[in-house]
């Protein structure tokens, strides 16, 4: 008769001669997960062709950064001083729209001609002026250049725009004014000045004045040559320096320029526009600085 112990076996007993067999029952074995013909976890390799998509969206736009610097300029930098250069534009005008103190207005009033009275609002813009601060407008016409100039050379003044060389005035100030800026990041803004000539004008418009120069010479210097950019000769003029040539800090651009005319301007009426030399008639009787 069949039976089952205790122990989980099925126990058979023989009717004829009584002996009873054992047979032990098989435990059902648990159900488990398909597995992998390769029997490997597909996690890694997912991540691995994860990371490979990603490195090649991080080359794709590293190559699309590299041929717009080519031909036109590094973006994310000019993305940068585009907002700087917002901001300074508006810092300007609120410079140029400020009414003349008192005291300016005191000095002013004893200076007999338009050039001293130039050259008293250059250097008090110079002495109020922190680094990095706007300070007027270059234009230039030949190569379509517009941009806010500020006070210093250092890296973080150039990232918002050309700056004047510390070791040089302002303009309106007997000398030079020497003014550096970049040519392929930070919105490049001297990035054609090669293409400048003889004869093509430069305009700086600062709070005080309108200049206007007249390009009379460029020169490729050392780096080191910094007497070049920045050394007095018997003239008013103006220096543009940049890194020459393109993608390189190996030599230095300097374009000249000689300064052909300053009128007075800004919100300092009706004392400077009373004064403000004409745009015709005699020459001597205009404002050079």
């Amino acid at each position: 008769m069949p039976g089952r112990g205790s122990t989980g076996a099925v126990h058979l007993t023989d009717q004829d001669d009584g002996r009873t067999i054992v047979l032990p029952l098989v435990p059902a074995r648990p159900r488990t997960q398909p597995r992998f013909r390769s029997g490997r976890n597909p996690r890694p390799r997912r991540s691995v062709r994860a990371l490979a998509l990603v490195l090649i969206a991080l080359g794709a736009l590293a190559l699309a950064d590299a041929v717009v610097t080519l031909v036109w300029q590094e973006p994310i930098s000019a993305l940068y001083t585009k907002f700087r250069q917002d901001d300074l534009r508006g810092a300007l005008a609120r410079e140029e729209r400020a009414p003349a103190t008192p005291g300016e207005r005191h000095v002013l009033g004893r200076l007999p001609t338009p050039a001293q009275r130039i050259a008293f609002l250059a250097s008090d813009l110079e002495r109020k002026t922190h680094d990095g601060g706007a300070v007027g407008r270059i234009v230039v016409p030949r190569i379509g250049a517009n941009f806010v100039v500020v006070k210093g050379t250092s890296a973080s003044d150039l990232e918002s725009g050309p700056g004047i060389y510390p070791a040089t005035t302002f303009p309106g100030l007997p000398g030079t004014t020497a003014i550096a800026g970049h040519r392929t990041t930070y919105l490049a803004p001297f990035r054609h000045i090669d293409a400048l000539r003889p004869g093509n004008h430069i305009l700086l418009q600062m709070p005080y004045a309108r200049f206007t120069y007249t390009v009379v010479a460029s020169r490729v210097v050392a780096p080191t040559d910094v007497q070049a950019a920045i050394s007095k000769v018997g003239y008013s003029r103006l220096v543009l320096s940049a890194c020459t040539p393109l993608f390189s800090a190996a030599k230095r651009l300097l374009v000249f320029a000689r300064l052909q005319r300053a009128e007075l301007a800004g919100a300092l009426n009706p004392l400077t526009t009373s004064a403000r030399t004409p745009r015709a008639g005699a020459r001597n009787r205009r404002a050079r600085a």
